[in-house]
């Protein structure tokens, strides 16, 4: 029995598998067993010849990869909002390689990649699906294709086959503390109380995986499958914005509905509807900040910012300005939002806020 099968196999068993008390452990270990063949399916793509177009130098301040099924709009997006042109048509299949594109906004280069349409089973290698989504798990944020007139059956099957090979979409990073010991067997403690793992559930996941040594920590009450992600070790996680294209193809309640929802933005491409609030939600997710600098005696260069990522401090900025800069740094003058008055000598690790000014002082 090859991979496929034995994957579709535990499927049919989680699906038919009644979940309570009695359930659990069972559960679990299908679900270990279902991760390591996912994992062992995807490995052989490591080895594989590189596809051709798929291997684009990652540039600018930011990646975004454009994920959706044939014939959403995608190409016509990638047209509209850089200066590529990607070709269109009304059939499926019109992109077959990734194509790059450059979004330039509020002085940032974001480099948007069009990838050719994921069908049902991706995951497994149907279609270009995944050399599509090993470029998918090299971005910063995926930007979700859906076709408004289709409801959220797009949604669910990409949602399902990125969650299959280790993308999470708009989710953390679990809190388990998990480390694998030379001996001394299982040490599990957990800083909260736990209710949906116990400890022999813990015990069989990791037998599964061929660990009999291991230190687990949980600081946060979660689940099996969070426990699998982390003992992988090869789990991205992404924020996420899904665009519903062709709205006017749906009424104005339909609209009203989809909008309303969390991370989702109505647009339609052809009559370059609602792209403006689009670009404002992809700087927004992509947490990036502008930050300017000044000479001694002269006004700021607003022309050329910095562009870096929410919650990055000064020494982030001399980086960005030059690699010996921080260490010849003896204090900097900040103006802006992230001080309490203008302007103010701070250290190395005060947070910059966005449009904040700076002027270093070497020593």
């Amino acid at each position: 029995m090859g991979i496929l099968e034995k994957i579709s196999e535990i499927e049919k068993e989680i699906a038919r598998t009644q979940k309570n008390k009695a359930t659990e452990y069972h559960l679990g270990l299908l679900k270990a067993k279902l991760a390591k063949y996912r994992s062992q399916l995807l490995e052989p793509s490591k080895k594989s010849e590189k596809g051709e177009g798929f291997d684009v130098l990652k540039s600018g301040d930011a990646r975004v990869a454009l994920i959706g099924f044939p014939s959403v709009g995608k190409s016509t997006l990638l047209s509209t909002l850089t200066a590529t042109e990607s070709e269109a048509a009304s059939y499926e299949f019109t992109t077959l390689t990734c194509i790059p594109g450059v979004i330039d906004y509020r002085g940032a280069n974001i480099q948007l990649l069009d990838l050719p349409g994921i069908i049902e089973g991706a995951a497994q290698g149907k279609g270009r699906g995944r050399q599509v989504i090993a470029v998918a798990r090299t971005a910063d944020l995926v930007l979700m294709m859906l076709d408004a007139t289709k409801q959220d059956v797009q949604r669910t099957l990409l949602e399902r086959e990125l969650e299959s090979v280790g993308i999470r979409l708009n989710k953390r990073k679990p809190n388990i503390y998990f480390k694998v010991k030379k001996g001394g067997g299982l040490s599990f403690n957990s800083t909260c109380p736990l209710t949906r793992v116990d400890e022999k559930l813990v015990q069989m996941i990791l037998h599964e995986y061929k660990i009999f040594n291991a230190e687990v920590l949980f600081r946060e009450d979660v689940g099996a499958d969070e426990l699998i992600d982390v003992i992988c070790a090869n789990r991205v996680y992404l924020p996420c914005v899904y665009v519903y294209n062709k709205i006017d193809q749906i009424s104005i309640e339909e609209v009203d509905r989809i909008a309303r929802q969390e991370n989702c933005v109505v647009v339609s491409c052809n009559m370059k509807l609602n792209l403006d609030f689009l670009l404002e939600e992809l700087w927004e997710h992509l947490a990036l900040i502008r930050v300017y600098t000044k000479k001694p005696g002269q006004p700021p260069d607003f022309d050329d910012g910095l562009i870096l990522r929410r919650g990055c401090n000064v020494e982030h900025v001399c980086h960005a300005i030059h690699r010996t800069l921080a260490q010849t740094f003896k204090y900097a003058l900040v103006w802006g939002t992230s001080t309490k008055y203008s302007p103010q000598r701070v250290g190395l690790q005060h947070i910059m806020n966005d449009e904040d000014v700076i002027q270093v002082v070497k020593k």
